[in-house]
């Protein structure tokens, strides 16, 4: 069992600063390692690509695209032959390619296009020749959306 002053916590050791340099520094190393990951593959495949994490010797990349993934996969012995070339990647032996596509992206918004004269003299028209009161008055409507 631990000692009383073993187990006494330091003001320092919770300190939100500490844990947040840590995080900044972790988030540096991982943006230089991806950095040295994107530039040892090819010009074509490294568009598109990430580096995921490397451990035990094992580099994980994503690719926004399932045939992305194939020509790293196919490609594989070159592309760890240049990353071996970084210290930080020298004991790489595994390469692992995942397939993540890209997140959500804003789909275009509709364009409502204003009903043209040809179009709603053809819909008035209609609407004479229907005996149903209601549809003629719902085609009579989509007439009056004419555009100026």
């Amino acid at each position: 069992m631990k000692k009383k002053s073993d187990l006494e916590l330091t003001p320092d050791s919770f300190s939100p600063a500490s844990t947040l340099r840590e995080l900044m520094a972790k988030a540096d190393q991982h943006s230089l390692a991806e950095q040295q990951v994107i530039e040892a593959l090819p010009p074509n495949l490294a568009k598109g690509s990430r580096f995921v994490s490397c451990k035990e010797g094992e580099l994980v990349i994503a690719a926004e695209s399932a045939a992305k993934a194939s020509q790293i996969r196919f490609r594989q012995h070159e592309i760890m032959a240049a990353i071996r070339e970084n210290e930080l990647f020298r004991f790489v032996w595994k390469l692992k390619v995942k397939v993540v596509p890209p997140r959500y992206q804003d789909k275009p918004t509709a364009k409502i296009t204003p009903l043209s004269n040809e179009n709603a003299r053809l819909l008035k028209e209609e609407a004479g020749h229907t005996k149903d009161q209601q549809l003629r008055e719902v085609l009579e409507k989509l007439a009056s959306h004419v555009r100026d």
